[in-house]
């Protein structure tokens, strides 16, 4: 007699999307492990780990500041310079980060990735909670500064959190499609600096974006980190600031429209990682 009693599967559409988001959430706890493993051979045993997460942006809000405040006299929003170019160095240096770290986690991760199912988006992500504890101890070098030159925020600190979660949105929304994109085109790995550097000086890092001319603004603001700077000194300069609106919407929108087509495209390609990398 044949038994009858054995349980059925049932392939339902659309079942495996809705199991996908709910594996991210069971498998949480090694999100929590590539994360803090990252982070401790960063910071464990190291002094230049915490020393280069101040150092660097350090350096560079130094040339800037001599660059385009000293030699070029630009105008400073109503705050010392240092602190105009800083309030811009730490969103744009975590998203930097976020991007390189990204770009290269699933192809560091591949012995995990070929032999073990999970949701893969957990890599990349992992890597991008790295770049935000560097964004974090650069924190600490903008403080100083505000100590130094006896700087004190207006009420729009407050809305901090506000441009942190827009430039978390950003650094994610890229970092997924250059993971994807590299595990497929190893050739991205040599891309991925030329961006970084690139988007260094089409962004206003050095410079406030209020020198753009009226009528380039809003194709200036097509560049998404432009929104996500122009918050940040918004918030942390407060004062003579403003914030141009309509190209802060705009840079909104393409963060948001970066971060739906990289999980789009991540799931797409995902179910081949294992077999390419």
């Amino acid at each position: 007699m044949t038994n009858h009693s054995q349980s059925e599967l049932i392939i339902a559409a659309g079942r495996t999307e809705h199991q996908y988001w709910k594996d991210l959430w069971r498998y949480r706890e090694l999100f929590y492990f590539l994360a803090w493993r990252d982070i401790l051979v960063r910071y464990k045993q190291t002094a230049i780990g915490i020393a280069w997460a101040l150092v660097r942006p350090f350096l560079t809000m130094i040339v800037f500041t001599v660059v385009f405040g000293k030699l070029a006299k630009l105008p400073a929003e109503g705050a010392p310079y240092p602190i105009m170019v800083f309030a811009a160095m730490l969103p744009w240096q975590f998203f930097a980060s976020a991007l390189a770290e990204c770009s290269n986690s699933l192809i560091s991760n591949a012995n995990l990735i070929s032999k073990v199912y999970f949701p893969r988006l957990i890599v990349p992500a992992s890597a991008v909670v790295v770049s935000f504890v560097d964004f974090l101890v650069s924190g600490m070098i903008l403080l100083g500064l505000m100590a130094w030159y006896n700087f004190i925020p207006s009420w729009r600190i407050l809305t901090l959190p506000l441009f942190m979660a827009i430039a978390f949105v950003a650094a994610i929304g890229g970092g997924l499609w250059l993971s994807a994109l590299n595990v497929k085109y190893r050739d991205f790995r040599f891309i991925v600096p030329f961006i970084v550097q690139f988007g260094l000086y089409i962004s206003p890092v050095g410079f406030s974006s209020s020198i753009v001319p009226e009528q380039w603004r809003l194709i200036y603001s097509l560049n998404p980190m432009v929104g996500v700077i122009d918050g940040f000194r918004w918030a942390i300069l407060g004062g003579e600031t403003q914030l141009y609106w309509q190209g802060f919407m705009l840079s909104v929108g393409l963060v948001v429209l970066l971060f739906a087509s990289s999980i789009w495209y991540f799931r797409k390609v995902e179910r081949s990682f294992a077999d390419v990398i």
